[in-house]
């Protein structure tokens, strides 16, 4: 055998990151609200951090400390991390800087949607949102409680109590059957026939709202056709038997395939419409409340001129609290000596990154702002074609470092509310090549085309494409049906109208 012994040298790199480094990035993403609940924990966590001033009734350092040692163990926070310290060069920002860089270089539905004939509307992501919160109501019962409390007044043996309980709970948010009743049945913790398992499931299918617990959107849409529902017959029959080339507006095909006419169609689809549900669970959905504090605002100044203004009022004063330096100073035992300086030089950080976030977000949104006039005087057409790069570029920091900045962070404009995010997007260049238009803007073009279409002829999305370019505007074919897609409009045999 032979055995090669030798020396080789081998290079490689390894990136450890300062926790001041990562605290920064951390802060720097956080929204308002979020930022607020670490500062309550570091609070918590460290006696050495004050919120206003100081208060000679306040308990004394000494129990604090105690406090505090007892929670820092019971939390097992390893020792490696406890005893991190990082040299202050007075530069965060640079530091904040490198370690972006460093990190960047390591590794190179409904059920009218199916059947619409009308075109999608775009919606401002700010209104959205604000409407979505407006119309929560936070004392509505979820459909599971709903459908229990029904179903408790069935008085049925406990077997079929309990199955009935576990498909309940097994209903997804549409109100339907998440799996098949064999496998429910099978993976039931007792014992239960299929048969009993049906008679159960028809019992919950009788509950309010009318379409629970469907094992289908067919299914569901028949669970909810009453007797006295005008032309009953035609509508079970389209859905029994034709559902599918209803959704695809294939009137035609049903009218060929049933012998009704076009206009009798056309009458029980809008009965449909009006009297069915293909989502009866949707009703009860709750939407956790999310208020939308801004970590922006932007203002108009004597001149015109839009200046930022970043949001500390809802944030506390946060200061070290100076009887712990005087506790070092005037002598302590060493490991309360070592404790109260790492609790401090903890404070000290948090309070560094966030005036840091502060200053990084006001120059990054200053510089959107600068670059998004237009869109901020006149409205959604006028939003310019904008990268995060370009705004990197200005302010003077890494890509990432704005995107982070962006995250998750809205801007109270004169106009309304908006993501950050919203400022930000592709575009493409006019017919002559001169002009950059931003997405944005060839979509609210693109809906204009569509609504303006005879609707007995639709437009294909190749003659889309020959209208955007009568408007100047050089669009590849893909390029019109996904955007057509993302607006939610249908293609031009479901727009068809007969």
């Amino acid at each position: 055998m032979y055995m090669n012994f030798s020396q080789q040298m081998r290079m490689s790199q390894q990136m450890k990151l300062a926790p001041r480094m990562i605290q920064s990035m951390e802060i720097l993403q956080l929204p308002q609200m979020e930022l607020l609940e670490r500062i309550e924990q570091e609070q918590q966590e460290n006696p050495t951090l004050l919120v206003g001033p100081e208060l000679d009734g306040e308990s004394s350092t000494e129990r604090q400390i105690e406090i505090a040692r007892a929670k820092e163990e019971a939390t097992e926070t390893p020792v490696e991390a406890r005893e991190l310290k990082v040299e202050d060069n007075g530069n965060n920002e640079a530091d904040f800087e490198r370690l972006v860089e460093m990190h960047e270089n390591w590794n190179d539905d409904s059920f009218n949607s199916e059947l619409r004939v009308s075109s999608g509307r775009i919606s401002e992501d700010g209104e959205r949102h604000l409407d979505q919160m407006a119309s929560l109501q936070e004392d509505e019962p979820t459909l599971i409680e709903y459908l229990l409390e029904q179903f408790h007044f069935y008085d049925l043996s406990p077997e079929w109590r309990e199955f009935g309980e576990y498909l309940i709970y097994n209903l997804d948010g549409d109100g339907r059957l998440q799996s098949s009743l064999p496998e429910l049945a099978q993976v039931f913790g007792h014992q239960i026939n299929n048969d009993d398992a049906l008679k159960v499931l028809q019992l919950i299918q009788k509950l309010d709202p009318p379409g629970v617990a469907a094992r289908d959107v067919k299914e569901s849409l028949l669970l909810q056709i009453t007797d006295d529902m005008p032309l009953r017959d035609v509508v079970i029959t389209i859905i029994t038997s034709h559902f599918e080339d209803l959704a695809e507006n294939r009137l035609p095909v049903i009218e060929r395939k049933t012998g009704y006419s076009i206009d009798l169609i056309k009458m029980a689809r809008e009965e449909m419409r009006e009297r069915l549900d293909p989502h009866p669970g949707r009703r009860f959905r709750h939407v956790p409340v999310q208020t939308v504090t801004p970590d922006v605002f932007l203002e108009q100044d004597d001149h015109g001129q839009y200046v930022v203004r970043i949001s500390k009022e809802t944030l506390p004063q946060l200061r070290i609290s100076r009887k712990y330096i005087d506790m070092i100073r005037n002598g302590c035992d060493a490991a309360t000596k070592e404790f109260i300086k790492r609790k401090i030089e903890s404070a000290k950080w948090l309070i560094e990154s966030i005036e840091q976030r502060h200053n990084t977000l006001k120059r990054v949104a200053q510089a959107i702002v600068d670059r998004q006039t237009e869109f901020l005087d006149k409205g959604l057409e006028f939003i310019a074609p904008l990268k995060m790069q370009q705004i990197a570029d200005v302010v003077g920091v890494h890509v990432t470092t704005v995107s982070r900045a962006v995250d998750d962070k809205w801007i109270q404009a004169p106009r309304g509310l908006f993501p950050l995010k919203r400022f930000f997007g592709g575009g493409t260049k006019t017919d002559d090549g001169e002009d950059d238009v931003a997405w944005a803007v060839v979509r609210i073009k693109l809906q204009e085309v569509i609504d303006k279409e005879n609707k007995d002829d639709p437009l294909s999305d190749d003659a889309l494409v020959e209208e955007m370019k009568k408007l100047g505007y050089n669009l590849a074919r893909r390029t019109v049906t996904k955007y057509r897609m993302k607006l939610n409009i249908p293609s031009s045999r479901q727009r068809r109208v007969y």
